[in-house]
């Protein structure tokens, strides 16, 4: 009975997550574990969490004591919501290399799970009105990238995610208008700064 003990301790501790918890796996998103279901796999006696994914219709059986391993997460902290939105309020970096390559980069940031990672991918991809329009590949990265990160924020605020969408479109487009006011700000600055010298110049 003594050795039954840790064996029976072992296996509670491997449940990282319990039955109606939002979830993030790295390759669909945001779901949701309906049930914790013992199955048999191969012959063995398997534990597995049931985990369905409203926006792409399926369910996931992922066994208890892999999910760890697997990538699967819980849904990010307050702290990592907010720095999500500061990294959205940042300037666009695009690296000055191949699309190809640029592609499988943002790829793997949206199919990381990561929720930093994915909002950098919204921010490079996202464009104004003002700006030049993106290619298929790039609008395709760029709605998978919002409708993952939109997801997870209205599982973290419990809202609906028209009402994220909505937020992290305001953000972008708050951000972008000040970038482009002080962008046109040091413009200014420069002419004047020109025609000074051209005036000492004479």
């Amino acid at each position: 009975m003594a050795a039954k003990k840790p064996a029976a301790k072992k296996k509670s501790s491997k449940r990282l997550f319990k039955a109606n918890q939002h979830i993030v796996y790295p390759a669909h998103g945001v779901g949701i574990v309906t049930s914790i279901d013992q199955e048999v796999i191969a012959g063995f006696d398997i534990e597995v969490y049931v985990v369905q994914f409203e926006q792409d219709k399926m369910t996931l059986r992922v066994p208890t004591a892999k999910a760890s391993t697997s990538g699967m997460r819980a849904l990010s902290d307050e702290l990592t919501l907010k720095d999500a939105f500061t990294t959205l309020k940042g300037r666009a970096r695009i690296k000055r290399t191949m699309w190809s390559r640029r592609a499988q980069e943002y790829e793997a940031k949206i199919n990381s799970g990561d929720l930093i990672l994915v909002s950098e991918v919204v921010r490079d991809l996202h464009r104004t009105d003002a700006q030049p329009e993106q290619s298929y590949s790039e609008r395709q990265l760029y709605e998978r990238a919002i409708d993952r990160m939109v997801r997870e924020v209205a599982a973290i605020r419990k809202e609906s995610r028209d009402a994220a969408l909505e937020d992290v479109l305001d953000t972008l487009a708050k951000a972008r208008s000040r970038q482009a006011a002080k962008a046109a700000k040091d413009a200014a600055a420069n002419v004047d700064a020109d025609d000074k010298d051209g005036e000492a110049a004479a």
